[in-house]
């Protein structure tokens, strides 16, 4: 019996770290930057109270104090929940699925892939990622907008959201936005490798605790 190949103990152990890693990264790096998060969707919706001349100084700034004062910090974390239930999927079956294809791809024991070769890795690991989260992300979107109408709530929380999409929309609402998330991750093609440089505090902390958890 050959010696050089893991045990399926160590082979499941890793798969797991890579996931747990992966989740804890995105979940860490999301809840910080989540108010920054608030105001760029609003942005990308158009959101007049926060593009008037009552801002000065910083956008930024300017911006968070408003949603504060009308919101309170309640306002500046809508979307987290969904965000965080999003993430926890999110990184673990993105890493998941990228090794096992480094896996069937690579010729070698050491795992090394062509270019062509890592541009299918992570292609299909980020179409599995989007077709698990689509829901997700369609109801943090909608929680961080909601506000952006005074006496508005449509939406309680996460579940709320989530039962009341489903009822009235049905599968279709729940994966809008789906079709350009696919497009344009085949376009990119190489999914993950075009993200590095943006997720770069995620795979930060996704090596350390990948390596601290895998080594214990």
């Amino acid at each position: 019996m050959s010696t050089d190949s893991p045990s399926p103990n160590l082979y499941h152990r890793g798969v797991l770290c890579n996931a747990g890693a992966g989740a804890a990264a995105g979940v860490i790096a999301a809840t910080f930057v989540c108010p920054l998060d608030v105001i760029k969707t609003r942005f990308q919706v158009g959101a007049p109270q926060l593009a008037n001349g009552r801002v000065r100084g910083s956008l930024i700034v300017g911006s968070l104090e408003q949603i504060y004062r009308k919101e309170g910090l309640r306002g500046m974390y809508r979307g987290l929940a969904p965000t965080v239930m999003a993430l926890l999927p999110n990184w673990a079956v993105y890493f998941t699925v990228y090794e096992q294809l480094k896996k069937l791809l690579s010729d070698d024991e050491n795992h090394r892939l062509s270019v062509g070769a890592n541009m299918v890795a992570a292609s299909g690991a980020g179409a599995a990622t989007t077709l698990v989260t689509n829901p997700f992300w369609v109801v943090k979107t909608r929680l961080q907008t909601q506000g952006m109408r005074s006496g508005v709530v449509p939406y309680r929380s996460t579940l709320s959201a989530l039962k009341k999409i489903a009822h009235q929309e049905g599968i279709r609402g729940m994966y809008s936005g789906l079709q350009i998330e696919i497009t344009q991750l085949w376009i990119n093609s190489v999914h993950g490798m075009l993200q590095l440089p943006r997720q770069f505090p995620n795979f930060c902390i996704y090596i350390d605790i990948s390596s601290r958890g895998c080594s214990i």
